[in-house]
């Protein structure tokens, strides 16, 4: 299908929670593959619509070739999409895990998420879907479905960090503009 732009940190669609999807017509199959099409293109692990400035409830991820990935879930060993998913159950135990995202490129953080979850959720043709996840499958569930909320993982941090984090994307932002390497 194509290949499409991903939007950065200052994007006002990253920052509004996204529609539900009440089509599962061609429009929403033709999205599911553009948005796979994208995050592989982008070597990432998931994406949600909003990254590529659609405002929809829909999310793609697949967390196959990572270690940790949540094997013990199917959607841990394949790739999926999930349309209107919400986390319906989180475990109270947690984790401290760095994490970095396809819309604020080039640096990452330690995020305290919980390392279980249980999302509810559509499958592209509209079929219900329940997806108990551990790991890391459980934390790129977490961060995409924050994406549809308008919730970047930066939102997790101190303010301190938020703020030294900004800083260096800024810098590398304005390196990748004028060619200067670091």
């Amino acid at each position: 299908m194509a290949v499409r732009k991903i939007e950065l940190l200052g994007s006002q669609v990253l920052r509004t929670p996204a529609r539900r999807v009440e089509d599962f017509g061609e429009d929403l199959q033709d999205l599911v593959r553009d948005m796979f099409d994208t995050m592989y293109h982008a070597e990432g692990v998931g994406l949600a619509g909003p990254q590529i400035g659609v405002s929809l409830r829909v999310l793609v991820l697949d967390v196959s070739q990572v270690d940790d990935s949540g094997r013990d879930s199917e959607y841990g060993r394949r790739p999926f999409a999930l349309v209107n998913p919400e986390v319906v159950e989180a475990s109270p135990t947690t984790d401290r895990v760095p994490e970095g995202c396809l819309s604020i490129p080039g640096v990452s953080e330690v995020v305290t998420r919980p390392v279980a979850v249980t999302v509810e959720a559509n499958d592209p043709r509209g079929e219900p879907i329940r997806v108990e996840a551990t790991g890391f499958l459980a934390r790129a569930l977490q961060h995409e479905i924050d994406h549809l909320d308008g919730i970047l993982f930066i939102d997790h941090l101190s303010p301190l960090k938020r703020r030294m984090l900004l800083k260096k994307w800024r810098k590398l932002q304005r390196e990748a503009e004028t060619g200067a390497g670091g």
